[in-house]
């Protein structure tokens, strides 16, 4: 199938990481396919990662992008799920094999022939996909979302991958019962999505950071009933053996022993942040109280179509910052120092402009 569509985004060409104009086009829409107009496309970390190549694979030009959210502009003749004028996501895959064990259990985020939105490591196949900070994409129907009707496209835009990185864990690792206390480690992108689903599976939550002066944002102002200044060792101490399950979000080299010491016996750590530097696993901790240590990235789309219409229900969102496409390099520059409160959405449709 050839190439038919313009598209029109930014780019970053080279590991300045800089994004500035770029056209290209975007495959014709296929029989089992849905074209999208973007209205608003979250900025994710990992964007900025991919930007500044921290990984060496140079794979210019880069258009990031997998927190995508729009409007529905044309479907396939195939297309049963979605029609012209749908509000729909996309979030960070578009494409597996479909056809193995991963796949035919509703998780696709684990297949080896992962697709991701916009290509973010070299698979040795040579295919290039672009991302969200661009006016249109076109993807198979099996990898868009139906967006409920109550939830704000651009406050809802981070759920696509925020908010599966967080509810994936959760339901996995049995952390989703009513009454159970759970601990979330850092409160950033990650960790503030991880306070309102907890509270609405009708958890205790801790909120668990280094910086004291979150404390009235955690509690007042999303609801967290208890918060922890991993640094003061008395508050730690107070807490051991406390905790059913720990969602520990942050991507900042810290010791994970103090975490499994706030565990009750059986409980559960999981990482869902991913520090660079290699963490010490104290295993007696570990041994001695049953306990776990585990991991996730996101859930395949079943479980992703779950958790946007779970929060639809509960009313669940980002806290956002609205910008225009011009002030994306200093909003990547801000997200190195940790200037926001607490992710970015870009306004694409009021803001990108060929």
């Amino acid at each position: 199938m050839t190439n038919k569509n313009k598209a029109f985004g930014w780019a970053a060409k080279d590991s300045s990481g800089v994004l500035s104009p770029f056209h290209f086009t975007r495959r014709a829409n296929g029989d089992d396919d849905i074209t999208l107009k973007i209205f608003y496309c979250g900025i994710c970390h990992a964007d900025l990662q991919i930007l500044r190549d921290k990984f060496g694979f140079g794979l210019y030009p880069v258009v990031p992008g997998h927190e995508i959210v729009g409007i529905v502009t044309q479907v396939g003749r195939k297309v049963e799920k979605f029609k012209i004028g749908d509000k729909v996501g996309v979030g960070c895959m578009v494409g597996s094999c479909r056809a193995c064990e991963n796949c035919r259990q509703d998780l696709e985020s684990y297949c080896p022939k992962l697709e991701s939105t916009y290509t973010m490591f070299d698979d040795g196949t040579g295919k290039k996909n672009y991302g969200g900070y661009s006016d249109i994409i076109v993807v198979n129907e099996h990898f868009a979302l139906r967006f409920p009707e109550n939830l704000p496209l651009d406050a809802a835009a981070p759920l696509l991958c925020a908010g599966i990185a967080i509810y994936s864990p959760i339901k996995y690792y049995g952390l989703d019962k009513s009454g159970m206390h759970l601990g979330v480690v850092g409160l950033g992108g990650l960790g503030h999505v991880a306070v309102r689903f907890a509270k609405a599976f009708g958890m205790k939550v801790t909120v668990i950071s280094t910086s004291p002066d979150k404390e009235e944002e955690a509690i007042e102002g999303l609801g967290a009933d208890l918060f922890l200044v991993s640094k003061n060792l008395d508050q730690m101490k107070v807490m051991v053996s406390t905790m059913d399950g720990i969602i520990d979000t942050s991507s900042a080299p810290h010791p994970i022993g103090p975490l499994i010491d706030l565990l009750k016996p059986q409980g559960k750590l999981v990482m869902v942040g991913a520090p660079q530097k290699t963490v010490e696993l104290p295993l007696f901790s570990l041994l001695m109280g049953r306990k776990l240590v585990g991991g996730s990235t996101i859930g395949g789309m079943k479980e992703t179509q779950e958790m946007i219409d779970f929060a639809g229900k509960h009313n669940i969102v980002a806290d956002i910052e609205l910008i225009s496409m011009d002030h994306v390099n200093t909003a990547m520059d801000r997200l190195v120092r940790g200037d926001v409160r607490y992710r970015f959405v870009i306004d694409i449709a009021n803001n990108l402009h060929a």
